[in-house]
């Protein structure tokens, strides 16, 4: 019997919180409700959901607070805020902290619903490709710079470094496309899988965070280049 992927939805508005967890449900998730901060770290403790759905503004601890915690104890984790159009820099300060996407308010059911369904995609590959035979493993050397695609290990100057699920896509994906420059559509497109304008921001915080895991010099970086006009691309230091 295969289980229903459990999603976590924090949200204190009692009738958005009961629409989207109906909606959810329909499209046949596991769905568990946390209205406040504290609540939210609680059941991530007795169980550890497969996806966060998270708002910014809530009672006791907010959602920045909330994520940090999380991501601090689940690297791993898959975590979508949810924002109001106005928190521009709540969502930028989240993706900062660790979320992995961000959804704005007001939005769709069929857009969240198609975001969640992505991301859970995303997850179950990941779990797929862990448990693959050594024979199977997928190497990208580069530099200083271990990539373990199979596995998803990623190691600099031989030590490892923990990457989110997006990040490690984001990073896997670019370096497999060396000198090729990418508009932030283009990888919102190949590698969140949505084609939603509007999210470039996204983008660019997992370029600074993955920057700041793997460059020696986050502010020179030696493989994630910035192509002005156009957007990012992988280069690699010996034919740079």
């Amino acid at each position: 019997m295969v289980m229903a992927p459990n999603i976590l939805l924090v949200e204190d508005d009692v009738e958005l919180s009961q629409l989207v967890s109906r909606r959810l449900i329909e499209s046949g998730y596991e769905v568990r409700i946390a209205e406040t901060g504290t609540s939210a770290l609680s059941e991530v403790a007795l169980k550890a959901p497969d996806l966060v759905l998270l708002d910014i503004m809530l009672p006791e601890l907010d959602g920045l607070e909330v994520c940090r915690r999380i991501r601090a104890s689940h690297p791993l984790m898959y975590i979508i805020m949810l924002t109001a159009r106005s928190e521009e820099m709540d969502r930028v300060v989240g993706l900062e902290v660790g979320a992995d996407d961000y959804i704005t308010k007001p939005f769709g059911l069929s857009e969240l619903v198609a975001r969640v369904r992505s991301a859970l995609r995303r997850l179950r590959l990941t779990e797929e490709n862990s448990e693959k035979k050594s024979g199977d493993r997928k190497i990208i050397d580069v530099g200083n710079l271990h990539i373990d695609v199979t596995k998803r290990v990623v190691l600099v100057d031989s030590k490892a470094v923990v990457l989110t699920v997006l990040e490690f896509d984001l990073l896997v994906f670019l370096a497999g496309h060396v000198d090729q420059p990418f508009s932030r559509l283009q990888l919102l497109d190949k590698v969140w899988d949505i084609q939603y304008e509007g999210y470039d921001r996204t983008v660019d915080s997992h370029i600074q965070r993955l920057r700041s895991k793997i460059e020696r010099d986050p502010g020179n970086p030696d493989f994630i280049k910035t192509v002005w006009g156009i957007g990012y691309k992988f280069q690699s230091p010996e034919i740079g």
